[in-house]
């Protein structure tokens, strides 16, 4: 009696917590199928404010802007911070420390400072545009995409990656086959990480981005004078299920995104040493 009570509790305490989280995203959802813009009167269902929404050409020119930057930001910083942790994990132990010390002070610091600091910097060297705002994108989510993958480096078996060396495969070769794959799904985490959050930034989004760049959160904060207009909720709920269907399937039992590299890192060793032999 005890322990379903306890665990009635518990379930209930989990329920309260995630309304809390997702109540203010449902209410969007409901407001952007309201006939009415007022945000307390149900007018009726309508799918007029989508309508509206793709054929506003700032909003949906604002929404490439975003989309691209948040794809070509998230995959350089991918690259960039998969061969730095490869880098980081063959370090001494001492090195390792002092540059995750070094990688963990971005994490630590205000959105305000790191805006302000690269804004400084590409006053001085560069020109205010959308190069300056890919930067700043990277930069800030170079340390989420290295905290996501370093795990996965510590858990790495090195005796076949020594092993496929010994059998005559190159190190490109052998980290192809058996270092990447078993990295892949942080890889993919940091991936969706870097995506989402250069979706939702602002604050260095706002302070690097040049005349005649924006991006849906400047778009909508420089519309706040006026009142947020209904479209907004439209294409914000768009956006929101479009990271929670991406989220769903990487995250499937079986997914073909993560059980093809598994597979692969099982066979790639077998194939490559039956070759080595046939070679030799």
């Amino acid at each position: 009696m005890v322990k379903k009570l306890f665990s009635f509790i518990q379930k209930f305490y989990v329920a309260i917590i995630f309304l809390i989280l997702y109540s203010p995203v449902i209410v969007l959802m409901v407001l952007s199928f309201n006939d009415s813009k007022s945000r307390v009167i149900w007018g009726g269902f309508t799918l007029k404010w989508y309508s509206r929404m793709f054929n506003s050409s700032i909003i949906v020119e604002t929404f490439i802007v975003t989309v691209t930057l948040a794809l070509l930001s998230a995959a350089i910083a991918v690259v960039l911070g998969t061969a730095a942790c490869v880098g980081i994990e063959a370090m001494r132990r001492r090195n390792k420390q002092i540059v995750l010390g070094a990688t963990n002070i971005p994490l630590l610091n205000a959105d305000i400072v790191t805006g302000i600091s690269l804004m400084l910097f590409f006053s001085r060297f560069l020109n205010a545009g959308f190069p300056t705002l890919l930067i700043a994108h990277i930069t800030f989510e170079l340390p989420y995409v290295i905290l996501s993958i370093m795990p996965r480096m510590r858990q790495i078996n090195t005796n076949a990656y020594n092993a496929a060396l010994d059998l005559g495969a190159t190190p490109l070769y052998a980290f192809f086959k058996i270092i990447l794959p078993e990295i892949f799904p942080g890889i993919i985490t940091g991936f969706i990480m870097a995506l989402t959050m250069s979706l939702d930034d602002f604050t260095i989004s706002y302070f690097t981005k040049g005349p005649g760049v924006s991006t849906l959160p400047t778009m909508i904060y420089s519309e706040l004078r006026k009142g947020v207009k209904p479209e907004m909720y439209a294409l914000s709920t768009l956006m929101f299920l479009a990271v929670l269907i991406l989220l769903v399937i990487v995250n499937l039992k079986g997914s073909p995104m993560l059980s093809k590299p598994f597979a692969n890192a099982k066979n790639g060793g077998k194939k490559h040493a039956q070759t080595m032999r046939y070679r030799r």
